[in-house]
């Protein structure tokens, strides 16, 4: 039986939360085993585990007013009116009146590669970026799709909650790097000739667990927090259908702009995140990479033809009108 917009929802919410509250348990296992390790104390990892969440939810909380400023201003958007692009923000207000959302402010992006993204912490905080190359590149039609996926993600929360794993995930890093500088310059030594803590061999294994969960945790959430990024742009990309009741603008934009070779010059690892399709290509021209913050548009294309029940096609440019040649 063909899954329906609510199915498809509902799935990708549930394994959103899931791969959050794994990033959170990471974390506080590594603090926990971290505090046991340096303290030399077992009393010591409910209060460490406790700290490395606190640490990881106060950066959090300053990323949320802070972030999106600073993205809109690494990316060079600057701020439009209807004055400027009125069909642009024509097609914005239709989509927030669709989704009840307030209207967003809209910024332009100096760059010829068509893309967008949107940011801030909540509806009443939003702004969405666009190209100069997604209006000259895309139809109308297809801009409905692409603004109906961002303002799904403005709906949906799921900037905040992506900045919160996002945050979280930087926090496992920065405590791993904290513990493996500390046995660089000794730590680890002292541990192992510590008597007077009563632990035993039972220090020298954990101080060796929390070793070896410093150096492979930041990688593991890593993982993660790419597996949180694609969940929410497959729930954004049924949620925008969800909103325009058309999916097949929304599956020619994202062929028109994976087939785009033109690279997004303002873009960097650190923003591939927020945008619609990752603006960072591989070398392969895929994002089947476990690394990769978005599904690989085949299958995004594929699962919105699975909602309007069409049969699903080997490669972007099948969903595209075949242009007649002119001429002989």
């Amino acid at each position: 039986m063909a899954a329906t917009f609510y199915d498809q929802i509902g799935a990708n919410r549930r394994n959103s939360v899931l791969l959050a509250l794994t990033v959170i348990a990471v974390l506080g296992l590594l603090g926990m085993v971290i505090g046991i390790a340096v303290t030399r104390a077992l009393g010591a990892a409910v209060p460490a585990a406790a700290l490395a969440i606190g640490i990881g939810v106060v950066a959090s909380v300053i990323a949320y007013y802070a972030g999106d400023s600073l993205v809109l201003t690494v990316s060079g958007a600057k701020e439009v009116t209807e004055r400027d692009q009125p069909q642009l923000l024509n097609v914005i207000q239709e989509i927030a009146l669709a989704a009840n959302v307030p209207m967003p402010r809209v910024y332009l992006i100096d760059d010829t590669a068509p893309n967008a993204f949107a940011t801030g912490r909540d509806p009443a905080h939003a702004s969405v970026a666009i190209t100069i190359g997604l209006l000259q590149k895309l139809d109308r039609e297809e801009l409905q799709g692409v603004m109906a996926h961002e303002l799904s993600h403005v709906r949906n929360y799921d900037i905040r909650f992506s900045l919160m794993v996002g945050v979280m995930v930087g926090s496992i890093a920065l405590l791993a790097d904290f513990f493996l500088r500390y046995s660089f310059w000794g730590g680890g030594r002292r541990s192992s000739r510590d008597s007077d803590s009563g632990m035993g061999g039972l220090g020298v294994v954990i101080f060796i667990l929390a070793m070896v969960l410093a150096i492979l945790a930041p990688i593991m959430a890593r993982l993660v927090q790419m597996a949180v990024s694609r969940q929410r742009e497959y729930l954004a990309d049924v949620s925008g259908v969800e909103l325009t009741r058309n999916p097949y603008g929304l599956e020619r934009a994202l062929a028109k702009i994976a087939l785009d070779t033109e690279p997004l010059e303002v873009a960097n690892r650190a923003t591939q995140h927020l945008y619609f399709e990752n603006p960072v290509k591989p070398a392969t021209g895929t994002s089947r990479s476990l690394f990769s913050t978005h599904p690989p548009v085949l299958d995004r294309i594929n699962r919105l033809r699975e909602l309007s029940g069409q049969p699903p096609v080997a490669s972007p440019g099948a969903v595209l009108p075949v242009v007649p040649r002119v001429g002989g």
